[in-house]
């Protein structure tokens, strides 16, 4: 197997439309969804179909995706 190649995506969740809202600068990607989970098989697929294009030298076989997620603390109800 080739040394694993680990793409980060950036997730922020964008309250007024309900979204999770990533990118990944270095594949590059970006794309909205209403779950992490979803949020990353989108821009999973993204990466491994601009991977030709933009890191033609990384085998898809070493490809993972990790998300960073932002999401603003929801103060406790006493």
């Amino acid at each position: 197997m080739a040394k694993p190649i680990i793409f980060t995506i950036s997730a922020i969740w964008d309250d007024e439309a309900s979204v999770w809202s990533g990118h990944c600068d270095d594949i590059p990607a970006a794309a909205d969804a209403p779950t992490l989970d979803e949020l990353l098989a989108k821009i999973g697929a993204m990466a491994l179909d601009l991977l030709p294009d933009n890191h033609p030298d990384v085998d898809p076989t070493s490809v993972f995706v990790q998300i960073t997620a932002l999401r603003e603390a929801e103060p406790a109800i006493p």
